[in-house]
């Protein structure tokens, strides 16, 4: 039983830079703030060729495709007086494979979520094993490891952007669809590096964040505890 609660402890810390960093991917991938900051910041209705509310109307429908069951994305804008496909077919198939990915990052979000809540429920409010100073401690620990990681991958990143990016893209696709010419491609136009860069920037700072407050809130929780603890016994000696 020690090593079943043992696993189930490392799990549920592991479980929190998860739950942090998939919730944010998650709210960013949906937050359609984030592609009018794209689309303002690097101008690519100029550099396009295509009105803002076209490309606007267009990122609405790819945030709900990464969201349905539909196999591929095709949609199509007006340019020049003609309505156009918007990808080619190598954007298209790239855009299944991101497609996948960001499934891969839902899911693992919802499993980290889910069994945050189940440990807590089990094992400090139904079974009450464990004082809920125990909690705190773990969580501290958690949200530590996500500090951690965000700070190991925020060096990595600034000390060489362009590397970091090749390299993710290298770890998380099994293919070259995603070297885009950005001098005819409009995936990579509407969506430049220099943008990723700053939704890096941004994801990780969320999460850091987030990881603070927890921090914050579990060191509380231990130093009351330990206080009301010295109280207790202080309170039960005088009384011997």
């Amino acid at each position: 039983m020690g090593v079943i609660r043992g696993l189930a402890t490392l799990l549920f810390i592991i479980a929190i830079p998860v739950a942090l960093i998939g919730t944010n991917v998650r709210y960013l991938a949906n937050e359609e703030r984030v592609y009018e900051y794209a689309f303002d910041e690097y101008d690519a209705p100029a550099r396009m060729g295509i009105a803002r509310a076209e490309l606007m109307r267009a990122s609405a429908e790819l945030r709900e495709y990464f969201n349905n069951d539909a196999d591929a994305f095709f949609t199509r804008v007006e340019t020049g007086g003609k309505e156009v496909p918007l990808f080619n077919d190598r954007e298209i198939a790239h855009l299944k494979d991101v497609k996948q990915l960001f499934g891969f990052v839902f899911t693992a979000h919802e499993i980290a979520f889910v069994y945050i809540l189940a440990y807590v429920v089990a094992i400090f409010i139904w079974a009450r094993e464990k004082p809920l100073r125990s909690l705190a401690v773990q969580s501290l620990i958690g949200s530590a490891l996500t500090i951690g990681f965000i700070a190991f991958l925020a060096v990595f990143a600034i000390s060489g952007f362009e590397r970091a990016f090749e390299q993710f893209h290298l770890i998380a696709f099994t293919n070259d669809l995603w070297q885009l010419d950005p001098a005819t491609d409009r995936l990579i136009q509407m969506f430049p590096e220099e943008f990723w860069f700053d939704v890096t920037i941004l994801t990780g700072l969320l999460t850091v964040v987030e990881a603070a407050i927890i921090c914050i809130l579990a060191t509380i929780h231990i130093g009351v505890s330990r206080r009301v603890e010295a109280a207790s016994f202080v309170a039960s000696g005088e009384r011997v």
